[in-house]
């Protein structure tokens, strides 16, 4: 299967359960020079920056393992980008959204992890 695909298709079931928990989608597949942000979320007290990371299992490892320090790095300049041109008195919180499906985009309820605050610290 097409990870590009999956991957897609995973951004927008986190999509679906951010609207579900009472947030906006405000972007996704936000770009700059200095990286991209799958999804930016707000509700009325917070605005979420999230990496989506979609695997079909996690044999291997857990599918937020993957964000590693460079990637947390370009997903934090890139935010910090976003907030210059945006500017906002809410709460900034940095999260992962695990999105796992065994039959890829067949899936019919994947399962999905949401971690708050996942990264902040490097803020």
């Amino acid at each position: 299967m097409n990870t590009q695909l999956l991957g897609r298709w995973g951004e927008a079931a986190a999509a679906d359960h951010l609207r579900k928990k009472g947030y906006k989608i405000v972007a996704s597949g936000y770009r700059t020079r200095t990286g991209e942000i799958d999804l930016i979320a707000e509700n009325r007290r917070t605005i979420a920056f999230v990496e989506v990371k979609t695997r079909r299992d996690d044999s291997f490892a857990d599918a937020r393992d993957s964000v590693d320090y460079r990637k947390r790095r370009r997903i934090i300049n890139t935010a910090k980008l976003y907030l210059a041109s945006h500017e906002t008195d809410k709460e900034v919180r940095l999260d992962i959204i695990e999105v796992y499906a065994p039959r890829g985009t067949d899936t019919v309820d994947p399962v999905i992890n949401h971690f708050e605050n996942a990264f902040t610290e490097d803020w």
